[in-house]
């Protein structure tokens, strides 16, 4: 399926051509996820975060993004969500379906006395962020949502517990003006922090995630990466020997911009060396 983009008089809004019918006559244009509830399509567009309005014409979906994110990196995630949607062929406007909200008040319900307790614990955030034809998206953020472990955790409970629920996909949480400017102030908006995210995402936690630790990436700056440990990797023995031989190495081999992995976790359990006022690091190197 080949999908082409057209700009509009709007820069905050690009048009998308799937190649085939989307509403056939007419158009609709929703301002919000819980506008879109009747529109599969239009709801999980808006499980993008920097989505702020989708509009659905006849050959064409219309999306408008907020203001701080770049086309470069949100085009991909809706071209994503508009080839799996009519891949899959599910319907664009669901008007004779139900809508699922006592199912998501289940869902909600699940989370607020089941798993939220779990993920504060472990200094996560979660919340529903929609539930439409058996997909439960998830706002998963802190160290949780880089943790496969709890990711698989989550999932297996809603699905056990609401057999409805065909399917969970995680989100991040859309963050303020404050936080995105912690993350710039701390490199993590850089082209080499997000390669490392990826990298942490896709390949090192889920590994990790198997002994019961995770690790995050907290800032990149002057050539260097600095990570923390978490759950069962702090204070573990072999932590320096698996970060200098696994980590590092997958890091320095895939990010060439990067020069030193630093690690500040505290493995004592005090404050941390680096972000808390201390005066020092410990590298892998």
């Amino acid at each position: 399926m080949f999908i082409q983009t057209e700009s509009t008089a709007n820069p905050a809004a690009l048009k998308f051509l799937p190649g085939r019918t989307v509403l056939g006559d007419g158009s609709v244009e929703f301002g919000d996820a819980d506008q879109a509830r009747r529109s599969p399509l239009a709801q999980r567009l808006f499980t993008i975060p920097a989505v702020t309005r989708v509009a659905l014409g006849g050959d064409f979906v219309t999306v408008t993004k907020d203001d701080g994110t770049d086309w470069q990196v949100l085009k991909p995630a809706v071209l994503g969500v508009i080839m799996e949607h009519f891949v899959a062929g599910r319907p664009v406007i669901a008007d004779g379906e139900p809508v699922d909200d006592a199912l998501a008040a289940s869902v909600r319900e699940m989370i607020e006395t089941r798993i939220r307790p779990a993920v504060e614990g472990a200094r996560g955030t979660v919340g529903l962020r929609g539930f439409v034809t058996g997909v439960a998206t998830i706002e998963l953020g802190g160290a949780p949502a880089a943790n496969a472990t709890f990711r698989n955790g989550i999932e297996n409970m809603l699905r056990h517990y609401i057999p409805e629920v065909e399917e969970v996909r995680f989100v991040a949480p859309a963050r303020d003006a404050a936080v995105d400017e912690a993350a710039k102030d701390a490199g993590l908006d850089t082209p080499a922090a997000i390669k490392i995210q990826a990298l942490l995402d896709d390949e090192i936690n889920p590994s990790v995630a198997a002994h019961g630790g995770h690790i995050d990436l907290v800032a990149v700056k002057d050539k260097r990466a600095y990570l923390r440990l978490g759950g069962g990797c702090q204070g573990c023995g072999m932590a320096n020997v698996t970060l200098r031989q696994g980590v590092e190495v997958a890091i320095l081999d895939k990010v060439p911009e990067i020069e030193e992995v630093l690690d500040v976790t505290d493995h004592a359990g005090g404050t941390n060396p680096y972000f808390e006022g201390g005066h020092g690091h410990h590298p892998y190197a």
